[in-house]
This record gives C-alpha cells, sequence and structure tokens, in this order.
C-alpha cells in the first residue's frame, strides 16, 4: 500500500502549557516526527490504514467471496478505499473518540462504545454508507459489514504497533543516529592525529588518539545498529484466540493462513504463525533492548565528553543570548550532553520496562499490554530529544589542541611502558621492576626520564646497543600513541554491506545531510 505519510495535526500551544510530561510540553515543538507516528491521533490512522488494506484483501479473494462479489478490486474502488486513510483528518480522529467516550458523532452510535477499535469500525461503516451515495461505489453499502469480518482488535492493533515502530525507525530514528554516526565518524578522521592522553581508573594510562577515541563509538554504535535492523517487525493477525476461528467457520474452503500472510506481508510486516490472542511481543522486545544499548553507548559518549569539557580540552561554541548560569555569568555549561544523557536515561527505563513486561500476558490474555503499549512513543520521544541535544552538543565543541598536547606532555610517566617493552624486547632482567621502582609515585618529568636512559649508557648489568639507547630517548608522550588507521571502511560501505536494503538509503542520506552541515561549519571556522 502507498505511505502513510500525512503529519499529525500540531499541537496547540495552550494544550502543550497543560502537559503533564515533557515530551507534550517542553519539547514538543522538537517532536513532530515523533508525533506523526505515535500519538493518539497516529495510532487511529493506521488502524484505519489496517482495516481498510484488509478489507481491499478481502474483495481482492480469487475466487471472490460471494457476498463481496460485487466491489471487484478496481483501481478506481482500492483508490477510493484508501484516501479513507491517505486522507485521514484531525476531525475523523476526534469522530473515533468521540464515538468510544460519548457517543452521537453523524452516522455513528448514540451511546458510547467504551471501545476504540470498534469505534474506529463504526467510522469506517459509516464512511462506506457515505461513498454508497457516489456514482460507482454504490456497493459498499451492502458490503460495509465486511469491515473488521471476522477479526478481534489485536488483530488491529497488533499490526499497527509493529507498523509504527517499523517506520519510525526506518524514518527517523535510525536517520538521527547514522547524523550522530556521520559526526563523530568526520571527527574521528579528522583528529586522528591528535595524542590524548588515556586515564584508566581517573589515572594517567598510556597515550591514545583523540580520533581513536571517538571512533570506538562509531564501532559501538555501528554494532548495535546492524542489531536492530535484524529484528523482524512481526504482526499478529488470527482472529480471537489466534486460530482463525471465524474465518475458518465461515468459509471453511478458503486458505486463511496464505490470506493472512499476504496481507501482512503486503504490509512489509512478518506474521507469527502460532500466537494466543496477542503477539507475545518477544521481537518487539528485542528491538527495545537493541535501542535500550544504544542509548547505553551514547551515554557513555555523552559523559567522555562532558569530562573531557571539565579538562579543558574540548571548549564549546558560545550562542548571543544563551545564558549558562543565574549566578555565574562566565560559564558555559555542557548543557546539551547532560540534557542528552538524562533523556536517554529516561528512554532505557521505559524501553526496559516494554522488554520485560509485554512479553508476559496471562493464559490467552490479559489486558496489560494494551495499556503497556499505548506507551511504545515515550521512549522513542525521550530518544529523539536526546539525539538532538547530543548532535546540538557535538557541533557547538572547537577542538583546544594546545591543551591535548599540554596535558599528554606533562604526563612523562607513562612513557615508562614503552620504556620497559623495549628492554623486556632485549631481555632485561627485571626490567618491569626496574621501571617500577623509578616511576611509580614519583613526579616523572622529560628530564628525569632523559636522565634514566643516559644512567642505562654505563649500567653496571644492563648491556644496550646505541641504537637502542637511541630508540629509547626517541620516545615521548606524544609520539607513543600506538596505531590507528583512519583509512578505514566508510560509514556508506558499512551501510551497504550490513544494513537491510530498505534501510540503506535512509541512513546514507542523513549521512550526507550531515557531513555538508560539518563541511559547512568547518569552513565558517
Amino acid at each position: 500500500p502507498p505511505s502513510n505519510s500525512q503529519s499529525c495535526p500540531p499541537l496547540r500551544m495552550a494544550a502543550a502549557l497543560q502537559a503533564i510530561g515533557p515530551l507534550d510540553g517542553r519539547y514538543r515543538n522538537r517532536l513532530q516526527s515523533v508525533a506523526d507516528h505515535f500519538s493518539e491521533y497516529a495510532y487511529i490512522k493506521h488502524r484505519v490504514e489496517v482495516e481498510i488494506e484488509y478489507f481491499i484483501a478481502l474483495i481482492s479473494m480469487n475466487p471472490p467471496l460471494p457476498q463481496l462479489a460485487s466491489v471487484k478490486p478496481e483501481e478506481k474502488i482500492v483508490s477510493k478505499l484508501r484516501a479513507v486513510y491517505l486522507n485521514f483528518t484531525e476531525e475523523d480522529a476526534l469522530w473515533v473518540k468521540q464515538t468510544e467516550f460519548k457517543g452521537g458523532a453523524p452516522g455513528g452510535p448514540p451511546l458510547a462504545t467504551n471501545h476504540d477499535v470498534k469505534a474506529v469500525e463504526y467510522l469506517l461503516k459509516w464512511k462506506m454508507t457515505e461513498m454508497s451515495k457516489e456514482a460507482g461505489f454504490e456497493a459498499f453499502a451492502q458490503v460495509k459489514e465486511f469491515i473488521h469480518f471476522g477479526l478481534t482488535s489485536q488483530d488491529i492493533n497488533n499490526t499497527c504497533y509493529p507498523l509504527m515502530i517499523q517506520r519510525f525507525i526506518r524514518n527517523v530514528y535510525v536517520p538521527k543516529c547514522a547524523e550522530i554516526l556521520a559526526t563523530l565518524d568526520t571527527f574521528a578522521r579528522q583528529w586522528a592525529d591528535i595524542p590524548l592522553l588515556a586515564r584508566t581508573h581517573g589515572q594517567p594510562a598510556s597515550p591514545t588518539r583523540m580520533g581513536k577515541e571517538l571512533m570506538v563509538f562509531v564501532h559501538r554504535v555501528k554494532s548495535q545498529l546492524e542489531a536492530l535492523d535484524s529484528v523482524p517487525h512481526c504482526a499478529k493477525f488470527g482472529g480471537a484466540t489466534g486460530n482463525l476461528n471465524a474465518h475458518t467457520v465461515a468459509f471453511p474452503d478458503r486458505d486463511w493462513v496464505a490470506f493472512c500472510n499476504k496481507l501482512i506481508d503486503g504490509l512489509g510486516l512478518q506474521r507469527y504463525q502460532c500466537t494466543t490472542q496477542i503477539e507475545h511481543y518477544d521481537n518487539m522486545a528485542g528491538l527495545f533492548d537493541a535501542c535500550r544499548r544504544i542509548n547505553t553507548i551514547l551515554i557513555d559518549l555523552c559523559r567522555d565528553i562532558w569530562t573531557y569539557i571539565s579538562q579543558g580540552l574540548f571548549k564549546q561554541k558560545t550562542k548571543a543570548g544563551e545564558i549558562g548560569s543565574s549566578a555565574m555569568p562566565h560559564k558555559v555549561n555542557p548543557i546539551d550532553f547532560e540534557n542528552a544523557e538524562g533523556n536517554f536515561g529516561i528512554a532505557s527505563a521505559v524501553f526496559d520496562h516494554l522488554s520485560q513486561k509485554l512479553p508476559i500476558s496471562r493464559l490467552q490474555r490479559d489486558l496489560t499490554d494494551s495499556t503497556v503499549t499505548r506507551n511504545i512513543g515515550i521512549p522513542f520521544g525521550h530518544c529523539v530529544v536526546a539525539l538532538d541535544s547530543l548532535q546540538k552538543g557535538l557541533g557547538k565543541l572547537l577542538l583546544d589542541e594546545a591543551a591535548i598536547r599540554r596535558d599528554v606532555n606533562n604526563h612523562w610517566e607513562v612513557t615508562a611502558e614503552a620504556i620497559q617493552t623495549v628492554l623486556r624486547r632485549e631481555q632485561v632482567d627485571g626490567a618491569y621492576e626496574l621501571l617500577k621502582e623509578e616511576t611509580r609515585g614519583a613526579a616523572v618529568t622529560e628530564e628525569s626520564v632523559a636522565k634514566f636512559v643516559e644512567k642505562l649508557k654505563t649500567h653496571d648489568t644492563i648491556k644496550l646497543s646505541a641504537s637502542v639507547i637511541a630508540e629509547l630517548g626517541a620516545i615521548t608522550p606524544e609520539n607513543y600513541v600506538g596505531v590507528f588507521n583512519k583509512a578505514e571502511q566508510s560509514l556508506e560501505e558499512w551501510a551497504a554491506a550490513k544494513l537491510s536494503a530498505k534501510q540503506v538509503d535512509s541512513v546514507k542520506e542523513a549521512m550526507a545531510k550531515q557531513r555538508k552541515v560539518l563541511a559547512a561549519d568547518a569552513a565558517a571556522k
């Protein structure tokens, strides 16, 4: 079916002021893409889409069901039906909510249904009645009872949610992650030769490179995006208890399993073959866990960048009019990384509950999944806030190369590992212990290291060649940085090789977009 791409109506400012949570209040103007996929409006619209596509599949059966033979699956019929969800309006959604909670909507039942999916069914039956008044669509009035024919609510809901999630993941979430990757990858290659004093347990350790440390996060996120991309998006579509009872009793001569498989496949999903009344959510739980792992990695990144800023290794670009502290005018706080960390954390907490709770349901079904699934958009909303804040923070970074080199060169004790390793290569007995005695807890400077190497020339028991002495004397904190291949596989090559065909284009587009932003920023600097 065609893309269900019409935007959710924007939230009014007055409603945002009354919002209980920040997603619908403080952050609402940043989250239209999330609302387009997970708002109540979007949920109703997706339900309408699934109901319509199911009806189209019914009238397209060959041979046709006798009761539906009057409605041919011609282009004008199919287009007319799909227009119901492609042109879905806020008024349509309000019709559904009125029918659910109050009743009395035009053409609807006089009393409240207190059932959301039944309200959608009534909307479509009313639409069918109205369309039957038009020339060429008269038969719609006679076949409207085949709307929601043989289905249970969860056939609709458990097809909507994976559809909503799949579209969001492919069109919003993964592209935003790809933009972060493009930024980190660009910085990693630009700063590949900048030495960085490593710190393990908070103490100075063998130097590394700023570019390599950022590339670590590129590799970690890539790995988890591959895992996320491998999770199948599955739907449950099998009647009241998963056995297609109603379909089979009504038309026992039809292959309803094949019919449902074809329908769900046409929506771009996979159909669970054996379920209760609801889907078992195992794959969805895997998807939430994959997103949670990405959040964990990016929290780690936020904390590292925050620490580098606090050490003075990065500065941050300022913006006219912005205030860092209400009391201390000089401050430029790393608020974007702090905001990202906080929102990633909230998202992960909700993802954790979703992945633990949803696969559990009493017997053939209880209603706990219904209220929980309505919160699926919440962690994705916090993820979007976090990803945008992280991207904004990365865009403000100014590498202070002088400060970084000064930090490295203030810690000559880190050359001890290099020196003792060369001595061990030369089979010097007790090389580690010798360097430990000279360096542990002592103030090690360039001069003291040079003096130690000089002593080796005339050592009583250690006999080294002039070339080895020269080799030891050439070791500095800045050049003891190991290897890092900045010419490794490009992100675009990785995406083409590792991601599914349906995801690659959006990832490449997001990366290209972000690289243009970075190039423009570099030119401005």
